[in-house]
């Protein structure tokens, strides 16, 4: 071996070049603020419509509709149910979110243990079916759901928002718990079994506990949805009027600020609500 050759070979040890070395960490570095620049303009296009909601709950519009900026006010905040429809509609989709939250999450966390721990017929067509609503158009499903109704001879009102509410969330219960319920450690039963705990002691002390992160997160993707939900609520609610179909009717007519601070307590709540929930998750595994 030559004297060339030796030192080619330590130079292919020791890596690239100093030169060739800055050269790539400075490419890098490019990359990482093209980087955080994109992903700075996304987080603005994502929350640039939630900040000016936030803005103009505190604006005094000077006519009906509450679309230009005219000047910072308090008035707003501190009468906030000034509109007694608006406070009515909010209520009655509080009212739907929770019933149709808590109906469909013991609907589909029991869906989603059966999908992941029994095997039985049908098991592949259940989770196909199960997607469905989560793929097809909102208008598809208002339509089916509004012909089934009349079909039935049912008035629509609360009770059919209610039942097409369930209808869609429990879709996003079953799949979000049985992500969840994948990584359970089933043996934590059997051994509790085992020590003499009755199959209903072991469901409620070892495995709900074990999945209540799951079904959390769950409950509040569910009342986030059904409080959101507009197009099938419009086909099915009849003469019964929530949030989201006043906020449409308000559209035409006039737009008052107090929609904007309803919008804004239902953010700030919702996110003390997760903030509560994450520290107390933290406190858990820290214990």
């Amino acid at each position: 071996m030559t004297i060339q050759e030796g030192a080619a070979i330590v130079d292919a040890i020791d890596g690239p070049p100093a030169r060739t070395r800055r050269s790539i960490r400075g490419s890098g570095r490019f990359g990482d603020v093209v980087l955080r620049v994109i992903a700075a303009l996304v987080l603005l296009y994502i929350f640039l419509p939630i900040f000016v909601i936030v803005l103009f709950s505190f604006n005094k519009p000077a006519g009906k509709f509450n679309y230009t900026w005219q000047g910072f006010t308090l008035d707003n905040w501190a009468d906030p149910f000034k509109y007694p429809a608006l406070a009515q509609a909010l209520k009655m989709s509080v009212e739907v979110a929770a019933l149709s939250t808590l109906i469909a999450v013991v609907l589909g966390t029991l869906l989603a243990i059966a999908l992941v721990r029994q095997r039985f017929r049908g098991n592949k067509a259940v989770e196909t079916f199960l997607v469905l609503p989560l793929t097809a158009p909102e208008v598809v499903m208002g339509a089916s759901l509004l012909t089934l109704f009349l079909d039935l001879g049912w008035a629509t009102g609360f009770t059919t928002i209610l039942i097409a509410h369930v209808a869609f969330e429990i879709s996003f219960v079953a799949m979000t718990v049985r992500a969840r319920v994948r990584g359970f450690d089933w043996t934590l039963e059997d051994a509790s079994m085992d020590l003499g705990a009755s199959p209903a002691r072991t469901f409620f002390r070892v495995t709900l506990p074990l999945i209540v992160p799951g079904i959390v997160a769950a409950a509040m993707l569910s009342f986030a949805l059904s409080l959101d939900d507009f197009i099938v609520t419009y086909f099915v609610s009849g003469s019964t009027v929530t949030y989201p179909l006043f906020v449409n009717a308000a559209v035409k007519a006039a737009v008052p600020p107090q929609i904007d601070v309803l919008a804004t307590a239902i953010l700030v709540i919702s996110l003390v609500l997760l903030a509560v929930g994450t520290l107390y998750r933290r406190k858990r595994v820290v214990v």
